[in-house]
């Protein structure tokens, strides 16, 4: 058993792989127990076994077999990741299981592969155990057959496919086992459970004793239903529901008819396999068909109706075969010919279904005619034709054909067309059956009804008794009114007949879930609709009820199958109201009126009406005007009482008051009674002929108005406009007119009958009155609010006079939005929807299009012209095409029925001769334009051509094929092209061109689309051979196209359809759906489901959904129109709207032909990237030019087709200017909402603009720079990158406007020029505007120079390029210039970098002439800097010179208008430049310290690792924040899975957290404080934010600023989520500020930004507007009050008195702001007593220093408020009354103590302290005080040495000048004549120098100073520069804790020599030393080296803060002043003022 025990000890998925069995046994068992214990699915563990559980089933051990197959079974049951396990586990069970003899095992596997179909993974399993049966074992056949049935019967046939079983089942049933054929047999019945009958035909070739078994089983199975009984994961509601019904017992009523939607309905024809009978056609059949001998064409025929008997026909090419079998039905004499040739038609309208739809447009009139046949046997063969023919169509498309036919005068044409039409009904359902085919259906039948001939009498009834049943009483009784009653009874008496297709079980759901029996006025019907539904009816009443009064309010829209508009009984009988009074009102006679009349008005009245006296006449109606308003609705007679006011006189009243009383009061009539047309026609005439008048016209428009409210709008406008024009009077006309229009806009359009109105509009605009006219265009600008741009069609015969007017109402239209209505609605609100509204919406929405007239050419398409067309002869070819365009072009509009064109047209697509090829394509887009939307029907028979010419060899042929496709698709919409299989037969073709094409078109139409037929999965499999295409284009194409077809099939279809594909294939193809996943766009927003309400009287209230809509999508250009859809019928997304894809125009229309309301920028996955290698590839133009070409523009704007709305894209690249403005003002109205797309369209964006740098137009200009300006700051805010290609092909552009002369753009561009280095880097732009100095404009030279002194100056030297010699050099050229403005611009610009760099410039310029350098030396001294600035920028600028440098000269540059949030991301980006430049010895620099670099190159290498301890992060777009920033190409970052070692990804972590703190998103933001926040509370936890202190607060303070600029100007943001910002951000805070540790860490710059943003955020008005705002202050006040107390003393108080002077120096800032600022002070100045032995004091009075500097007294005093100057005096005398007379030695690190005030002020604090403490003084003091009598004689000293240098002056007394000079340094040390130097020449100084020095060497001798190291006390004054306050009392005050100064020195020497420097220089102090002149380091490297090694001394002094003596002195003293204080913040404080004044002078 040794053996055994070793194997005991493995774990357990080694134990299962083990080659023992019986270890493997013990492994199995185990693992069964393990997968049973774990609760988490997603657990860990079940990963480490998916690579075995196929071993477990495939055990060759049979015991460890069945052990493995019970843990196999429980791991796909309970494990997550099982799902991936499916394909090989199952391929083992089939294999390796069903062939074992054990039973158990069998079972066991059985129930895995039903286990994977549970887990949803039922295709791979059914795909499996159909490569079973192809197996040679028949036990394996047998058992994946029981396993086949067992799965369809749990399962059902929903989750499992029958078709590929059923393809099998026949090859089962021929099996030589009996075991199989048997299994077979079960399989069959269950089969057949499920589907029934569709079972039969596949199964009808089997042998037939077998069938006839089958059929006794088939007998046997119950009629019940079958149900699923096993379900999904997905599916576990549907479980509940099924096991709650078992429970119940049985079924519930409602179940059953759940279950019976549920069982999909199999159609047998689906499961049938296609067969090809073109090629079997015999060889010789189209000549026998034409054959003389009748019985040559019956063998012809006859053989055809052999093929066609096949139930499912291949598709291909069958319009020769329609054609001659047409030919036969049409003209063939032989009767039973016409049946035979019928017979076929018919066969092959089954076999092919909707691929037969394209050719039944020609054989639909051709079989009607043929109805005149009398014989039965021909009528029912051409029924049976018509019937299948209809079935492979739809009723719209032929009804034109059909409605040709019914006019017929042959009463048996007419009787079996009706028979037809209602056959054809019975079909349709209430949505393929709408208002605008009923309409022209129901008047053709109508006449039908009233033929002399009964037989068409009857069809007729059984028409329209159809069409009543099918559409409902609502919809069909309108066109009903005039029938009178009998024949309505007799047609609702056929509709009570009729039995619709779908049967009880689709009519019935159909039924329920509209609700709507087709009832009406008859309320019996509403339980008995039909026999088929009678019993649903019954046993369902109350659904019938609900459905319609469920929304009373909310009309449904129209479109979806529910346009049914509540009709149900309820509907019907709710609406009586309203409607009958519309409809029936018999006229009355005036007797029984003045009855009426009588018995509700006061008898007076009635006597007075015709009273020849006015008065009584007057009394009488306001009598009658009383009454009126006191009756009830249902008790006023309207007709009586208007015929009472029409009476003598009538409206012929004569006096004014009576008549316009007369008139209101009719207006009341209609307003409170129910007023039916019928009393309206009483009142209308009178009405009309007031509406002129001047006194009455309003009060009859008012009445007019009133009616229409009362009898609907199109009726009232249509019998007032005939009234008026039938009248002469031109005043009422035109008020008529004016009423109108105004009537219009108060109800909405819907409904009115435009062509009626047109004829009259015609008539007034050639009316010679001018005020008719004027109202008639006025008119006419309403209608075109409503209708758009078809309407000019109208009236293009006009006078162009007329036309121009017309033309110029249009266009004030342009753009605005038809107002929503508000009238015509209140009525509607009481029945069960809208009463006429809805109606009427869909005739508006017949789209004006529709009633243009239209001709019929089909005559002029004669056989001779088809014949021409088709001649071999190209020539006459071409007279036959230009034929044909000047046919369309002279008719304009023409009807669809075009005869033979099609088929002669389609064979010119495929001519040899391209000329005409392109000749037929233009004349195809001529006939979309001509026939409109009605070319629909030509899609199969000629669109589907066209796209085959995409794949010509041509690029011109493929590009007018391009725009033939657009411009068919404009007009039908997609869903023709999409439906069957002829796309994807075409993109099967292995064309490139035509892929490419196609696809191409495809990637473009589908976004637009919501939804599309089914059969876009057939494009699917061709798709993915294209993704694997030769071609690289194809394959780009496909990966393009790939997003837009998932965004329609789903991921799930696409994923199912790579099935098919060779595995390696498989892999490729859905690695690229996965990444497409990610990229896969939203479908379209439904359009606002209002809109197509709104216009025709939806309620106010409707309209705001829909604006709202607008909105969400990103849409506010269009100020929330209501989905303004295309105006050209039914553009892509009109298909949407379902059947009547047409109608659209009901909507208000703007002048493009667009939708307005999508995204303008389409984000196309990796175009930008495909574009660059197209670009690298040189397969497109290099956008580089001096002067833009066409082909430039062409390409881009082919470029820009894919991924810029259609309508932009027309704006911009318009000819005229103001488009372009338009263009730019959408573009920036859309810069927020659309940034991912904006970014997406960059490189495309950037190179449209370069193009509007060459216009003339100034204000073009002026715009784009406005966009770029906001469009750079948006990507600066994004942190992207500008890649190499956008900058190449827009910088140079950019930089030719530099210099245009006009200022304003001057100053844009070069505003934009500084933002772009935000994006890209500085260094880079520097070339491109280096090569700007070589323009010849001269102002374009100069501003270029001028730009690259401000990039060096804000970015340092390393900024030029290629190397900072050959930049300055090219520079420096310049000096030369013969153009003033060049030569200035260019010493500046030396100058600056002289600024920065020190005396090396004159090094790197090289040689100039002797003029240039005297002019540049000359403007150095007058510059007189010092370059103390030098290369401590570049390097180690200190928290505070960075904001200095950014605040102000970032502000500076950038002009004040410049946000806050910019500063800031200099200041982060300077923090980056420096972290750059810095290079290796980043860590040791001490101005940046550790903490403050932001880990940016960990955020930038950093992975998005996430680690566990953090808690759990959301993944965001890093980009948001952080991105590199010298990097151009941005990396895309992969999250990577697998966790890093600890250390440094919990930092990363980190990082990551902090950078999302200041994410614009808020809930991002949030998010992180509170993962933050987290960390802060554990105690365990706090360590690891250390080191990330000042990169958390400055991403908060990132934040603060970011709410306080933007989230709060933000109207749309809930102020609710700002409060819970805030109070996130001040919470996070005030933990981090009670932990102190971490509070210290926060250095002086983060500080001061932190204390600024929280001061802003208190002086805020707008918080204390918030609901939580005071609470919000409070906690700021007590977060700064923890930040004073924690954070490190030294460190606030610097930040705090930085704060102050920048706070008293920004003109903008507000009083209140700094003394928030000295509050704060004050509190630090109480809080010294306990801190002040934690303070730096050299820091802070360093700082003072500063402060008075820039500040002196006078300067204070001159401030609003004394409080400055008290508390700087007050924080000083503390200092002094804390520290006494110490404080002096305070003062190290101010180079130049006199250039303040702060020396002298400690000295006068100290000695008044003394002299008040007198008695107490000590030595020490009095050393102090000698001290003090010393400096207060300092005041002299100016006075002295100002003497002395006069002397030095005057030639006759210089020797003696230097002498005293000399004698005056040696006695006073620390004096300094800096001063007194930097005023005066170069030659003076080294003068000054010279003199000193031979003085010295004179008088002392070089000896005395050669060897001295260690430097005695009284040497010191030579060494130390004149910066050092005598040392001697310092070092006598050492007390044994301070280290002199010689070790110092000692170090640095060896410092020097390790870096090469020798030190004999430094052993005699250089003169230059003495004078405080810094010395010009020889090698730039080396000083950085040392300013490495000098900052490291000076962060270990840093950290032993207790050494009082600032060793800075001492390592400043050996090499000069250069290196004196990194820090040098004087220096830099001077030099920025000074700086700034030059850039203001500059800029002004």
């Amino acid at each position: 058993m040794g053996d055994d025990s070793e194997w005991m000890k493995l774990p357990i998925d080694q134990k299962c792989e083990h080659k023992l069995w019986k270890a493997r046994l013990n492994g199995y068992e185990e693992a069964l127990k393990l997968f049973q214990k774990i609760d988490d699915e997603k657990s860990p563990e079940w990963s480490k076994y998916l690579g075995l559980i196929k071993k477990f089933v495939t055990d060759s051990n049979a015991v460890a077999q069945l052990k493995g197959l019970e843990a196999a079974l429980a791991y796909v049951e309970n494990a997550h990741v099982a799902g991936k396990t499916t394909g090989e586990v199952a391929s083992g069970v089939v294999n390796k299981v069903f062939n074992q003899p054990k039973a158990r095992a069998k079972e066991l596997g059985l129930d895995i592969c039903l286990m994977y179909i549970e887990i949803e993974k039922g295709e791979a399993v059914q795909e499996e155990l159909l490569k079973g049966l192809d197996n040679k074992n028949p036990k394996i056949i047998v058992a994946c057959i029981e396993t086949l049935r067992k799965a369809l019967s749990e399962f059902g046939s929903k989750i499992i496919s029958l078709k590929p079983i059923i393809k099998v089942l026949p090859k089962l049933f021929e099996s030589r086992e009996k075991a199989v054929r048997d299994e077979a047999k079960l399989l069959a019945v269950e089969i057949y459970r499920w589907i029934r009958d569709a079972l039969r035909p596949p199964l009808q070739n089997i042998n037939s004793v077998q069938l006839k078994e089958l059929e006794e089983e088939w007998v046997k199975v119950s009629s019940a239903a079958p149900k699923q009984t096993r379900f999904l994961r997905s599916q576990q509601e549907l479980k509940a529901k099924f096991e709650q019904q078992q429970a119940v017992g049985g079924d519930a009523d409602g179940g059953d008819d759940d279950e019976e939607e549920a069982v999909p309905q199999v159609d047998a024809y689906e499961l049938l396999e296609a067969v090809e009978i073109l090629s079997k056609l015999p060889k010789d059949f189209y000549e026998k068909i034409e054959a003389k001998k009748w019985q040559e064409r019956k063998e012809a025929l006859e053989a055809v109706e052999l093929l066609v008997k096949n139930p499912k026909l291949e598709s291909g090419d069958y319009a020769d075969l329609v054609k001659v079998l047409k030919k036969v039905v049409g003209k063939d004499t032989n009767v039973m010919l016409v049946a035979l040739a019928a017979k076929c038609l018919a066969g092959l309208a089954a076999g092919l279904r909707k691929k037969f739809g394209q050719y039944a447009g020609h054989v639909v009139p051709t079989i009607l005619e043929k109805f005149k046949e009398k014989k039965p046997q021909v009528v029912q063969a051409l029924q049976e034709a018509i019937d299948a023919i209809f079935l492979t169509t739809t009723l719209q498309n032929i009804s034109e054909d059909v409605l040709a036919v019914m006019d017929n005068k042959n009463p048996t044409i007419k009787q079996q067309t009706s028979l037809f039409i209602a056959r054809s009904f019975r079909h349709c359902t209430p949505s393929t059956l709408p208002k605008s085919l009923l309409k022209p259906f129901c008047a053709a039948l109508l006449k039908h009804i009233n033929d002399s001939a009964p037989e068409v009498r009857d069809a007729g009834f059984e028409a329209l008794g159809t069409a009543l049943k099918v559409a409902g009483e609502k919809a069909v009784n309108p066109f009903l009114a005039d029938v009178d009653k009998l024949k309505l009874d007799r047609i609702k008496e056929c509709a009570e007949k009729v039995e619709l297709v779908y049967g009880k079980k689709t009519g019935g759901a159909a039924e329920k879930k509209e609700g709507k029996p087709v009832s009406g006025k008859t309320p019996a019907l509403s339980g008995t609709s039909g026999d088929k539904e009678t019993k649903d009816a019954a046993t369902k009443p109350g659904s019938l009820k609900k459905a319609p009064t469920a929304k009373p309010g909310g009309p449904p829209k129209k479109g979806k199958p529910a346009a049914a508009t509540g009709m149900g009984g309820a509907g019907a009988k709710g609406k009586k109201g309203p409607e009958t009074k519309e409809i029936f009102e018999s006229e009355l006679s005036i007797e029984v009126c003045e009855e009426k009349a009588a018995a509700v008005l006061p008898a007076s009245c009635i006597q007075q009406l015709d009273s020849g006296n006015w008065k009584e006449r007057l009394a009488c109606m306001e009598e009658f005007q009383k009454a009126v308003e006191l009756m009830e609705r249902s008790e006023m007679p309207c007709q009586a009482l208007v015929r009472m006011l029409a009476k003598k006189p009538g409206w012929k009243e004569t006096n004014f008051q009576v008549m316009q009383m007369k008139l209101h009061i009719v207006a009341l009539i209609a307003q409170k009674g129910n007023f039916s047309k019928t009393s309206a026609q009483v009142v209308l005439d009178g009405l009309v002929d007031k509406v002129g008048d001047v006194k009455c016209g309003s009060n009859a428009k008012e009445a007019m108005t009133a009616i229409a409210e009362a009898c609907q709008l199109p009726w009232t406008a249509e019998q007032v406009v005939a009234m008026a024009f039938s009248q002469k009077n031109p005043k009422n006309q035109s008020e008529t007119l004016n009423w109108l229009s105004n009537a219009i806009k108060e109800f909405g359009f819907s409904g009115l009958n435009v062509k009626a109105f047109i004829s009259n509009v015609k008539t007034a605009l050639a009316a010679t009155n001018p005020a008719v006219r004027t109202s008639a265009i006025t008119l006419l600008g309403v209608m075109y609010l409503y209708v758009g741009p078809p309407l000019r069609m109208f009236f293009e015969d006009e006078k162009p006079a007329l036309l121009s007017q017309i033309d110029a109402e249009f266009e004030k239209m342009q753009g605005q939005t038809a107002p929503a209505p508000t009238r015509g609605i209140s009525r509607n609100s009481v029945g069960g929807g809208d009463d006429g509204e809805e109606e009427e919406q869909e005739d508006v929405g017949n789209d004006v299009v529709d009633l243009l007239p239209r001709t019929d050419i089909s005559d002029k398409i004669t056989e001779e012209l088809v014949s021409k067309i088709g001649d071999k002869n190209w020539k006459i070819r071409k007279e036959g095409l230009d034929e044909v365009t000047s046919i369309i072009n002279d008719a304009k509009f023409i009807q669809p029925n075009i005869g033979e064109l099609p088929a002669a047209l389609k064979g010119r697509l495929n001519d040899s001769n391209k000329i005409l090829v392109q000749q037929t394509l233009s004349i195809l887009q001529q006939l979309a334009t001509a026939m409109g939307p009605n070319i629909k029907q030509h899609v199969k028979n000629l669109g589907i051509p066209v796209i085959t010419v995409l794949g010509d060899s041509k690029n011109n042929v493929r590009a007018a094929a391009l725009a033939t496709v657009n411009a068919w698709a404009e007009q039908t919409g997609m869903k023709e092209w999409l439906e069957g299989e002829d796309l994807s037969a075409e993109l099967k073709k292995e064309n490139p061109f035509l892929r490419q094409g196609l696809l191409g078109w495809l990637a473009e139409k589908l976004p637009t689309l919501r939804s599309v037929p089914s059969d876009v999965l057939l494009c699917v499999p061709h798709l993915y051979s294209c993704l694997e295409d030769r071609n690289g284009d194809v394959r780009k194409k496909a990966q393009d196209a790939l997003p837009f077809f998932m965004m329609h099939l789903g991921f799930e279809k696409m994923a199912k359809a790579t099935g098919k594909l060779k595995p390696t294939s498989k892999d490729q193809v859905l690695a690229m759906l996965e990444k497409a996943k990610a990229n896969m766009p939203a479908k379209p927003a439904p359009p606002a489901k209002m809109s197509s309400r709104v216009v025709g009287g939806a309620a106010p209230a409707k309209f705001q959904p829909a604006s709202a809509l607008a909105e969400d999508t990103g849409s506010n250009t269009m100020e929330s129109k209501p989905d303004p859809k295309k105006a050209k019928a039914g553009g892509p997304p009109s298909k949407a709207k379902g059947v009547q894809g047409k109608k659209v125009l009901s909507k208000p229309n703007l002048k493009e032909d667009d939708d307005k309301s999508g995204p303008i920028f389409i984000i196309v996955p990796n175009g930008k990237e495909q574009r660059m290698k197209d670009e690298k590839g040189l397969k497109v133009l290099k956008w580089n030019f001096t002067t833009p070409r066409d082909e430039y523009i062409e390409q881009l704007k082919t470029q820009m087709s894919s991924c810029v709305a259609k309508w932009l894209q027309d704006e911009m690249f318009h000819a005229d200017f103001q488009h372009h403005n338009k263009a730019l003002a959408v573009m920036i109205e859309h810069l927020e909402s659309e940034k991912d797309g904006v970014i997406s369209c960059l490189d495309l964006i950037l190179k449209w603009l370069t193009l509007r740098f060459f216009d003339t137009n100034t204000s073009v200009l002026m715009k784009a720079l406005e966009y770029l300006k906001l469009l750079f700051n948006l990507l600066s805010q994004e942190e992207y990158h500008l890649t190499e290609n956008e900058a190449s092909s827009f910088i140079p552009y950019l930089i030719l406007k530099v210099g245009e002369p006009k200022d304003v753009i001057r100053k844009d561009v070069r505003a934009i020029l500084n933002r772009m280095c935000l994006i890209y880097p500085a260094s880079k732009m520097f070339t491109f505007i280096m090569e700007g100095t070589k323009s010849k404009n001269s102002k374009q030279r100069a501003e270029c120079l001028e730009e690259l002194g401000c990039l060096v100056e804000s970015y340092g030297m390393n900024v030029c390029q290629p190397t900072p010699g050959k930049a300055l050099k090219e520079m420096a050229t310049h000096i030369g210039d013969r153009d003033n403005t060049v030569r200035n611009a260019a010493l500046n610009t030396i100058v600056t970098v002289y600024n920065v760099h020190g005396d090396q410039v004159f090094k790197l310029i090289g040689n100039l002439s002797e003029k240039d350098m005297s002019m540049l030396e000359e403007r150095i001294k007058r510059s007189a800097k010092r370059p103390s600035a030098a290369p401590v920028r570049q390097a180690e600028e200190k928290p505070q010179r960075t904001q200095n440098i950014s605040a102000n000269a970032s502000m500076l540059r950038k002009g004040p208008a410049e946000d806050m949030s910019s500063k800031l991301k200099i200041m982060y980006r300077t923090y980056r430049i420096q972290n750059r430049n810095m290079g290796s010895h980043s860590e040791s620099t001490h101005t940046v310290p550790r903490e403050f670099q932001l880990d940016l190159d960990e955020i930038e290498n950093d992975n998005g690792t996430v680690r566990c301890e953090m808690p759990a992060l959301v993944q965001h777009k890093l980009d948001d924040i952080f991105e590199p920033v010298l990097i151009p190409e941005p990396k895309i970052r992969a999250v990577s899975p697998h966790f890093d070692d600890m250390h440094s990804s919990i930092a990363s972590t980190i990082n990551f957290v902090i950078s999302q703190v200041a994410s614009g998103d808020i809930n991002t933001s949030i998010k992180a404080l509170a993962q933050i926040d987290e960390v802060l509370r554990q105690e365990c936890k706090v360590e690891v934010m250390s080191g990330h202190i000042d990169q958390f607060l400055i991403a908060t303070f990132m934040q603060l600023r970011l709410i306080y600029n933007t989230h709060m100007a933000d109207e749309k943001l809930d102020k609710d989520e700002i409060v819970k910002l805030y109070s996130c951000i001040i919470g996070s805070m005030i933990t981090l500020f009670q932990i102190e540790s971490l509070a210290r860490e926060a250095s002086t710059g983060v500080l001061k930004d932190l204390m600024h943003g929280l001061i802003t955020l208190l002086l805020d008005s707008r918080v204390e507007d918030l609901e939580e705002g005071v609470q919000v202050i409070r906690s700021v006040n007590l977060l700064v009050l923890k930040v004073l107390e924690k954070s490190d003393q030294t460190n606030i108080l610097s930040a705090l008195l930085v704060l102050l002077q920048d706070s008293l120096l920004a003109t903008a800032s507000s009083p209140k702001f700094s003394e928030l600022v000295m509050k704060c002070l004050w509190r630090m100045v109480r809080l010294l007593p306990e801190t002040i032995n934690t303070i730096n004091l050299d820091r802070i009075l360093l700082d003072i220093h500063i402060f008075l500097k820039v500040f002196p007294k006078e300067k204070l005093k001159q401030c609003k408020s004394e409080f400055p100057i008290r508390t700087l005096k007050t924080l000083l005398h503390t200092l002094c009354k804390l520290k006494g007379p110490k404080i002096l030695d305070h003062l190290t690190m101010i180079d130049n103590k006199n250039e303040s005030e702060l020396e002298s002020y400690l000295c006068r604090v100290i000695k008044h302290s003394m002299d008040q403490t007198g008695s107490k003084a000590d030595k020490d003091t009095e050393k102090g005080a000698s001290r003090i009598e010393e400096k207060a004689s300092k005041a002299k000293v100016n006075d002295i040495l100002a003497e002395i240098f006069k002397k030095i002056g005057s030639k006759e007394n210089t020797k003696e000048g230097l002498a005293e000079l000399y004698e005056y340094k040696k006695k006073y040390s620390d004096a300094d004549i800096e001063p007194f130097l930097k005023n005066s020449s170069q030659f003076f100084q080294s003068y000054v120098e010279k003199g000193l020095r031979l003085i010295e060497t004179e008088r002392e001798g070089k000896g005395s100073i050669a060897g001295s190291t260690g430097i005695s006390p009284q040497m010191e004054g030579t060494c130390v520069p004149a910066s050092t306050p005598t040392v001697s009392s310092s070092i006598g005050n050492t007390n044994g804790e301070e280290v002199g100064p010689s070790v110092y020195l000692e170090r640095l020497k060896i410092l020097r020599q390790r870096c090469g420097l020798d030190n004999a220089k430094e052993d005699r102090p250089p003169l230059t030393s003495l004078l405080s002149k810094p010395a010009v380091p020889t090698v730039a490297s080396s000083t950085d080296m040392l300013h490495s090694k000098l900052s490291q001394l000076r962060e270990s002094r840093e950290q032993y803060q207790h050494l009082d003596l600032d060793s800075n002195q001492t390592h400043s003293s050996g090499i000069g002043t250069t290196l004196a204080s990194p820090s040098s913040a004087a220096a830099n404080i001077d030099d920025l003022k000074k700086r700034l004044e030059r850039i203001k002078s500059s800029r002004k």
